[in-house]
């Protein structure tokens, strides 16, 4: 039986911090959607913190647009994780840009994080889940009452991802990708380098039958994408809702 403390303690976080932010500019001018302010700090913080509170001693950053600017916000180091940048010379898609930084992982899986959202989650408890189905990728998924923003991942009774519903604008219940997976290698070095690729919209419906699984998590979720959802921000990261 595997140590799965130790198997988490080792593995390397990959934050997906690359993203344009056009959404937002009214609200954050030009700097990259991932240094977007949250009582005073930006919003990447809580999603370092976050990972160094589950022992985890590594992450890589995935730049792209201004990513000059989230270096000299964090330097080589952040409470205690050595932080690594891979810098996209054009924009690669999330994808894309996780191909890019492959030479940088040292484990397998790598967990990978949208850096623009957050969601509640016991890493110990997604790591082992994924380990034991011995699956190839694993989502994240939170329920959110309002999935008008979201896309629909329909899973069967074991977890495996059965399909992804396009967005549609309802506002009903329903399980959504939270924007946090762990991904074994091989299937990132699989991903094409020459375009601009996404996960989300061309890559996890590509490996739906091909051990891709979704683990449900009760946890809160925020996603900055817009102006209206970045408003929030304050409120779900108050001070007496941090851990």
């Amino acid at each position: 039986m595997y140590d799965a403390m130790v198997a988490l303690d080792c593995v390397t976080v990959v934050i997906l911090a690359g993203g344009l932010g056009t959404r937002l500019r009214s609200v954050v001018g030009d700097s990259p959607k991932v240094l977007a302010p949250v009582h005073n700090r930006p919003f990447l913080a809580y999603l370092l913190e976050q990972i160094a509170q589950a022992n985890i001693k590594q992450a890589v950053l995935c730049l792209g647009y201004r990513g000059n600017q989230v270096r000299s916000v964090f330097g080589d180091a952040y409470a205690g994780m050595r932080l690594v940048y891979s810098q996209e010379s054009s924009p690669l898609g999330t994808a894309g840009a996780l191909r890019l930084a492959m030479p940088l992982f040292q484990s397998d899986p790598v967990l990978v994080m949208n850096g623009d959202s957050f969601c509640e989650v016991d890493f110990e408890a997604f790591w082992t889940w994924h380990l034991t189905r011995r699956a190839d990728a694993t989502l994240l998924l939170t329920q959110v009452p309002n999935m008008h923003r979201y896309g629909r991942v329909q899973v069967d009774e074991e977890g495996r991802v059965l399909a992804f519903e396009e967005k549609d604008g309802r506002s009903t219940l329903g399980w959504v990708n939270a924007g946090v997976y762990l991904i074994n290698r091989r299937l990132v070095q699989a991903i094409p380098m020459s375009d601009a690729v996404s996960l989300e919209r061309e890559v996890f419906p590509a490996w739906v039958g091909r051990g891709l699984y979704g683990y449900p998590s009760q946890g809160r979720f925020l996603d900055i994408g817009t102006p209206e959802a970045y408003a929030t921000a304050e409120q779900f990261f108050a001070p007496k809702t941090l851990a």
